[in-house]
């Protein structure tokens, strides 16, 4: 594609991504039906689902993760190794985030000062997704800032491994063990996050519920807020866009691509470059890497960087940057000239992430590198944020008028209560002044 030669309609069809199936008509009736089913019955229902979609046979009793299974599970000294290693990162950036979201106030007048108070929500639920494949760096990405940010009572619903007998991947439990989480449980993902709003006998009900997870999951949770349960932005099939010049080198490239390309067949990757040389340099290097990945991940990066994505021709970086932000990635690279690294970070305003340099790698931002990880899909990096500390907390305003600051706001009251026809809002200003 080359971005100057497209039309207003090939532009928009090339950022509409990622939310048909979400708001699928057939999808939210089907969803509906298992809320509703939740509600009404509790954790029947969610055994329910679990046989009806997951093929796991169980009792309500057999939902919890028991103590013993956390406290036994085991991975390789590599695994477990790593785990610490990202939890660590983890902690660090959100407490260097904490540390600038302290309660603040100033007085906006003599007499009147205002400010916020920060303090953490009062219970989340984490969606960990175990379909295609386990996730315990998903349950590590979303544990850690809801344990910095002190949020009292967490619970993380996972579906049971692929083919097994509801068990659960043992690194998704070694992270709640490491971060002292331990209501921890096996459920089919839209049931789950249903059972985590309403709340049943065995599942604590939530205020928010976080998380990524396929269509039918985010569709639960869009559902799950006409009842009143907090979720963060819709978080949909991964995507990355890299925008690189004839500095980068391509085989990093290529292989950069294929990082979230690899994801499933509903993946977008996008290159997006000046240089023609470097696109047939990539294309070439796409197609050698590509032989070496199972037929499967395979499948689904040609889906990735073919009829889902592939290569935009721009005129120069600053119209690459423009691409970028309407595209608005979850995940963006930048494989520039040094010297052009700074402009043209400063360019970017709408990405989940922004990785600096080759050394940056996806996979880096994914596993350890400490920044969040759940990020904004289908565009939705135009108004939402990835999942940090920040979004288990909540603000209070905090405001103290004495008597010469009541005084000088009493016209004001008076004024704009009597214009919009509330007698009482000025009688509790002007009563204070007889």
């Amino acid at each position: 594609m080359t971005w100057s030669t497209m039309d207003e309609e090939a532009r928009r069809a090339l950022c509409a991504r990622g939310l048909q199936a979400v708001f699928d008509d057939d999808l939210k009736a089907a969803i509906g039906r298992i809320i509703d089913d939740v509600r009404a019955h509790g954790d029947e229902a969610v055994c329910r689902a679990l046989n009806d979609f997951d093929h796991v046979s169980l009792e309500p009793h057999q939902l919890r993760a028991t103590a013993d299974e956390i406290g036994d599970a085991e991975v390789s000294t590599d695994v477990d190794q790593a785990i610490d290693d990202a939890i660590a990162h983890l902690q660090w950036f959100n407490q260097q985030l904490m540390r600038r979201l302290a309660d603040w106030s100033f007085d906006s007048e003599p007499g009147l000062s205002v400010g916020e108070k920060i303090t953490p929500i009062s219970s989340a639920g984490l969606f960990v997704p175990s379909g295609k494949a386990s996730y315990p760096s998903v349950a590590y990405q979303l544990a850690v800032p809801a344990t910095v940010a002190g949020v009292p009572q967490l619970a993380l619903v996972v579906p049971p491994m692929p083919a097994g007998g509801g068990q659960i991947d043992a690194a998704v439990l070694v992270v709640c063990r490491k971060l002292g989480i331990d209501n921890v449980f096996r459920v089919n993902g839209p049931a789950g996050v249903a059972a985590l709003g309403f709340g049943t006998e065995s599942i604590p009900q939530v205020r928010k519920i976080v998380g990524p997870g396929s269509p039918p999951v985010a569709c639960a949770q869009v559902e799950m807020q006409r009842y009143g349960v907090a979720t963060m932005m819709i978080l949909g099939p991964t995507e990355s866009l890299v925008i690189a010049d004839d500095s980068a080198d391509a085989r990093y490239v290529a292989a950069d691509l294929l990082n979230e390309a690899e994801h499933g067949t509903d993946s977008t990757v996008l290159l997006v470059t000046a240089s023609r040389k470097l696109r047939d340099a990539v294309d070439r290097e796409l197609e050698r890497q590509l032989a070496g990945l199972p037929a499967g991940r395979a499948e689904a990066a040609r889906s990735a960087l073919g009829s889902n994505g592939g290569c935009v021709i721009v005129a120069d970086l600053g119209a690459a940057a423009e691409v970028a932000n309407r595209w608005a990635p979850e995940h963006l690279q930048v494989a520039v000239d040094p010297a052009s690294e700074q402009e043209l970070v400063g360019r970017l305003v709408n990405a989940g992430e922004i990785l600096v340099g080759q050394d940056t790698l996806f996979c880096a931002a994914n596993f350890v590198i400490g920044c969040p990880a759940s990020l904004p899909t289908g565009g939705f990096a135009h108004v939402s944020s990835g999942i940090t500390a920040d979004a288990f907390l909540k603000r209070t305003a905090v405001a103290r008028a004495d008597a010469t600051a009541r005084r000088r706001m009493t016209p004001t009251i008076v004024a704009m209560s009597n214009h919009e026809g509330f007698p009482a809002h000025a009688n509790a200003a002007q009563i204070r002044s007889d």
